[in-house]
């Protein structure tokens, strides 16, 4: 498009697992400065906006692999997250914050929603596309960062895939949209973070499936527990 010719994004997968563990840690220092500490932290709660677009990153990524519609990974991935969220949803409306008591649903919602779609648009067709449209606009309503958490992980999969100034730019923007949630521009230096680690040599660091699955559940019920005993 215009003559551009836009970078692909290349990226070995002990960096990927690097990014991983990265938005873990931040996102496990983000809850404490929100469920123990109030927000107490400034610093703490501008790392905590690179989580979701870190995390929307490598799930996009790993599911721009070659042959993940013909190996059956939307399937697992999705069955995963939706097992996952669905434990996860009562310690997470346990922990408050949330409007009628469970709205919007937790991040795996969100992830799955955007699994979704992503399944709908590789396997292609016209009513494929409208289902992956219905999708994004329903599951988007409901779920934690709402539908720019959702563009972000749709459009980082199209740019794996296919680089294009469209996706380009629709992934900057649902980035930058986060803005209307955080009340800040923070969630853009996750860019930052995914080009360096495009800059990384070979790493050694496993990739560990399941580790999300089970820390995101475990950590948040932990933070629920302290928060229960400090206000005793």
């Amino acid at each position: 498009m215009f003559g551009v010719r836009l970078p692909r994004v290349v990226i070995g997968d002990g960096a990927i697992e690097a990014i991983k563990w990265l938005a873990l840690v931040l996102m496990t220092l983000d809850h404490i400065n929100k469920y123990l500490l109030h927000d107490a932290s400034p610093v703490l709660f501008a790392l905590g906006r690179v989580v979701m677009p870190l995390f929307g990153f490598v799930l996009a990524f790993n599911l721009a692999r070659p042959g993940a519609l013909a190996n059956g990974v939307y399937p697992r991935v999705m069955c995963r997250l939706a097992i996952v969220g669905a434990v996860t949803t009562p310690v997470f409306t346990g922990l408050g914050g949330l409007l009628f008591g469970w709205w919007p649903l937790n991040i795996l919602w969100m992830l799955l929603t955007a699994t979704a779609a992503i399944y709908f648009l590789d396997k292609g067709g016209r009513w494929n596309m409208l289902a992956a449209v219905v999708t994004i606009l329903i599951g988007g309503s409901s779920v934690e960062f709402w539908w720019p958490g959702v563009g972000i992980c749709v459009s980082a999969w199209y740019y794996v895939k296919r680089p294009s100034l469209g996706a380009l730019a629709i992934w900057v923007g649902s980035t930058a949209a986060l803005a209307l949630i955080n009340q800040d521009f923070w969630a853009c230096a996750a860019f930052a973070f995914i080009i360096a680690a495009s800059r990384l040599g070979p790493m050694a660091i496993p990739r560990m499936r399941r580790t999300f699955y089970v820390y995101y559940p475990a950590h948040l019920t932990v933070i629920c527990a302290l928060g229960f005993l400090l206000r005793r």
